[in-house]
């Protein structure tokens, strides 16, 4: 019983190990990508470009946006942020002019399906006017 006992306890102090020793691989394989340039995310969700590291006291010089910088500790930048293709969406050209028009219907008399209706609130009224004719709106759907 007490020899299942230790090997169990050598089984979880191995896996114990194994476990900080993958960590520290893979910490140090993020570390060596570092640079100038380099687009990263930090332990606490900051994103920014990496302007400066400084070896002898641990830390990076962020820049979050242009003239903005912050100085990290380097273990706080945790991952280096790919830039993501942006999908391009082909753009649809109407083969005539008529579906461009606000008043274009289709022919039961319906409004298209790729066009929104017309918004007829007047623009140039009041907070009071506006929250008004809202709750006026929502009385009448009731």
């Amino acid at each position: 019983m007490t020899i299942l006992l230790f090997v169990m306890l050598g089984v979880f102090v191995f896996m114990m190990f194994r476990r900080n020793k993958k960590t520290q691989q893979q910490q140090a394989e993020l570390q060596s990508k570092f640079g100038p340039g380099v687009e990263v995310m930090t332990s606490f969700g900051l994103f920014g470009r990496i302007v400066d590291i400084d070896e002898a006291e641990n830390k990076v010089t962020l820049e979050l946006s242009p003239g903005n910088t912050a100085t990290v500790h380097r273990q706080a930048v945790t991952k280096i942020v790919e830039p993501v293709a942006a999908a391009v969406e082909p753009t649809v050209v109407p083969d005539d002019a008529s579906s461009l028009s606000p008043a274009a219907e289709a022919a039961d008399g319906s409004t298209p399906v790729n066009q929104t209706p017309v918004d007829e609130t007047p623009r140039n009224e009041t907070p009071e006017e506006t929250l008004r004719r809202l709750n006026d709106e929502g009385k009448k759907d009731s």
